[in-house]
């Protein structure tokens, strides 16, 4: 099959969750004998980038601004992807449901992916919350199938829009990483003697929330705080400017260092608000860490009995972060039972099966005819628009 990946930032992964799984998509379908497009913004690339064999770039412009970025890139891209010969979109956002109408017109089956609930997000001000309830509504007609990660929000769908939609949750696999000694990594943490919080720096994250409760804790574990955020810098900065000596911020890491990172943890705490399953909390599972997470519905799918839960308020964290850090052989268990369930419930291998049976149902194809007709492979490009 031909398939086209559109509404992200684009690949390699240099942003967030809906990259990494254009990424890993992209490369897995590849081996498997498919031919994927993955649709990138200038701004996310770099000339030295490399693609595999069976994958290839389209870079269109963008206007780099909160606001504007993702429904204009996804503007062009449907429109350019309408004139391509790919056999079915995947479109990634919420956000870009008024577009998915439009490859449908030029007879492309659409996927449209639409994540947690986007409105909830704190960084969006009143006007665009109304906006993205509206793009919920419309995402009931939109595209071919509807597809969400987690299944507080496949019941969401359901019940107030009335809209069945495919479910396939993120996937997390540890990477084979060289055999590199701690002490040469430029960390400068102790291994296994530190506190890991994955998150790109928004308030519906909490990052505050747990550099508040790690103030309180009575430890020499510093706290290591990976990400950022490219359009409001400003709130990164209050948010060093509460931190302790102790917190470490290493800025947004990807590839080898990031897997290094999530390997090497004592702790990890995810205290996501919105959205479906969040792909740095089964990372963490992958990489057999022990789980702090803040206790909701789609917190709770993806961990099950695998961590400890904590209610939104500092105390309550730094007494279950404190627990944690004084019990050894409690972390240890848990760790083990998280890497258990990320095996069974989260590898890639099982998430793009899921996904390629989707995309064969979408062509009306079935998997046997797909792998006989399509052992093709051609080696990785980039068109630049």
């Amino acid at each position: 099959m031909k398939i086209a990946i559109l509404g992200t930032r684009g690949i390699p992964a240099r942003y967030g969750g809906f990259e990494t799984l254009a990424e890993q998509l992209a490369n897995r379908l590849a081996e498997r004998g498919h031919l994927i497009t993955v649709y990138c913004r200038r701004p996310f690339t770099r000339p030295d980038d490399a693609v595999r064999p069976g994958v290839k770039r389209v870079i269109l412009p963008t206007i780099s601004r909160k606001h504007f970025d993702t429904i204009l890139s996804t503007f062009l891209s449907v429109f350019h992807v309408g004139f391509s010969d790919a056999d079915a979109v995947l479109l990634c956002n919420v956000g870009n449901s008024p577009l998915a109408w439009i490859p449908r017109i030029f007879g492309k089956p659409t996927v449209l992916h639409v994540d947690g609930l986007d409105r909830k997000r704190k960084k969006w001000k009143w006007f665009a919350r109304q906006y993205l309830l509206l793009c919920e509504f419309i995402s009931a007609y939109t595209p071919t199938r509807l597809l969400t990660d987690a299944v507080a929000i496949h019941d969401y769908y359901l019940q107030r829009y009335g809209r069945e939609s495919a479910m396939i949750a993120y996937g997390a696999e540890v990477p084979e990483l060289p055999q590199v000694p701690w002490q040469e990594h430029d960390f400068d943490i102790p291994q296994r003697g530190y506190i890991l919080y994955v998150c790109r720096l928004e308030p519906e994250n909490n990052p505050e929330l747990v550099i508040r409760a790690y103030a309180q804790l009575k430890t020499d574990w510093p706290l290591v705080i990976v990400g950022d955020n490219k359009y409001t810098p400003g709130y990164v900065e209050r948010l060093r400017a509460l931190a302790g000596p102790n917190v470490r911020f290493v800025g947004a890491v990807y590839g080898p260092r990031y897997w290094e990172l999530q390997n090497n943890a004592g702790l990890f705490v995810s205290a996501f608000e919105v959205g479906g399953i969040h792909p740095s909390l089964v990372e963490a599972m992958a990489a057999g860490n022990t789980l702090l997470y803040l206790d909701n519905q789609e917190n709770r799918e993806a961990v099950g009995d695998c961590g400890v839960r904590f209610r939104p308020n500092p105390q309550e964290l730094t007494a279950a972060m404190q627990t944690l850090l004084d019990d050894p052989q409690q972390r240890q268990a848990l760790a083990v039972k998280a890497q258990a369930r990320a095996t069974e419930l989260y590898s890639w291998e099982r998430i793009v099966d899921q996904y390629e049976q989707l995309f064969c149902e979408l062509v009306e194809i079935g998997p046997q005819r797909a792998h006989a007709d399509l052992k093709v492979d051609r080696p990785g490009e980039s068109d630049v628009v």
